[in-house]
């Protein structure tokens, strides 16, 4: 098993990309862990949420895997002991999402509580537009609680060339995560302000090209990234998911009031695990009550997008994607009828 001193000696020549100097004399490193296989560490850095960071993690994460760890966690932090004149980088004239030309449909997908399975429509829902021969983007914003690149069985990592970050693509659909920031899914224990930079990153500093399309999967309720998005995207759509339990669309009502409160249009409604229909005799059970979804739209004064029944996609080994329904599945219909209508809407 490796030693402390060993690991310091290997990440010595590794700098500090606003210092200049080895994060080992700079002091970046602020806690180190070692177990069996496993080394943790804690850095802290002028500035974070930058390509700068995933440069330096990346370098981090390849020396110390050459070495034989099996499994490395990152955690960074913003150091507030340091001064420098050195700011990230930033391409002037790079083409961003946000610019005033772009033509690019934002539908943020929102629910009022977790565990009504938003990641899911927001994950099915981007390969459907894809299908349909969409140029989609999709950001896990879910910061929290990110989960998009397992559902999507994404193992590698986004691309660093110069200063701009390259998404990962997976059927076709162009993604970013809080997922590739850190490792060994470590938690995010960050403030509001820093989340909204991070968030302002995924914008302004990845690669996207030209998009027809950008999902956001939001954080459940009506937090700081919700309000963030809202603030930088005053032109985002948006779509509320619901179970049909009554408490759920209860809940799902507070962030289609709020969406509304700020002026973005709310697309519609989806009713997730609506029910659970038997493959021997068709019958259709409602497990968690019924018409929620509906109730909620009639609320908001909104359309129901789609009702999906509770199911589970086919699990290839060779092409491993545990939450991605084939097209031609039945619940993999469902999205694609939801991606016509979405099309529809924001032609």
């Amino acid at each position: 098993m490796l030693t402390e001193e060993k690991v310091i000696e290997l990440l010595s020549p590794i700098q500090d990309p606003y210092l200049h100097k080895s994060i080992v004399d700079s002091g970046s490193i602020r806690e180190l862990k070692i177990k069996e296989g496993y080394v943790g560490l804690k850095l802290g850095l002028a500035h974070t949420g930058t390509p700068e960071q995933m440069q330096l993690q990346q370098q981090i994460v390849q020396v110390l895997k050459n070495a034989g760890v099996e499994s490395v966690g990152l955690r960074f932090e913003k150091r507030e002991d340091v001064q420098t004149d050195t700011q990230p980088q930033q391409q002037t004239g790079a083409p961003t999402l946000l610019s005033e030309n772009s033509k690019t449909e934002f539908i943020a997908i929102a629910s009022g509580k977790g565990g009504v399975g938003k990641s899911t429509v927001s994950v099915n829902l981007a390969v459907a537009l894809s299908r349909l021969g969409k140029k989609v983007g999709l950001i896990d914003a879910d910061i929290y609680g990110f989960s998009v690149p397992d559902m999507m069985g994404i193992t590698e990592r986004p691309k660093v060339k110069g200063d701009r970050i390259f998404p990962v693509e997976r059927f076709g659909v162009k993604v970013i995560s809080m997922a590739f920031f850190v490792e060994d899914n470590a938690p995010v224990i960050w403030r509001g302000p820093m989340l909204g930079k991070m968030l302002m990153n995924f914008f302004s500093e990845v690669e996207w090209g030209d998009l027809d399309y950008v999902l956001l999967d939001l954080p459940p309720g009506t937090g700081d990234v919700a309000l963030d998005v809202h603030k930088m995207l005053p032109k985002c759509k948006e779509i509320i998911v619901t179970t049909p339990h009554a408490t759920a669309a209860f809940v799902a009502a507070r962030a289609g009031t709020m969406a509304i409160k700020t002026n973005h249009q709310v697309l519609g409604i989806v009713e997730n695990m609506a029910y659970f229909q038997s493959s021997s005799t068709g019958e259709k059970e409602y497990v968690f009550g019924k018409d929620g979804g509906k109730r909620l739209a009639e609320e908001l004064k909104v359309p129901l997008l789609g009702q999906i029944p509770l199911g589970q996609p086919e699990i290839k080994e060779d092409d491993f994607a545990p939450s991605v329904y084939e097209q031609t599945h039945p619940i993999g219909e469902h999205y694609i009828n939801m991606a016509k209508t979405i099309i529809e809407k924001t032609k």
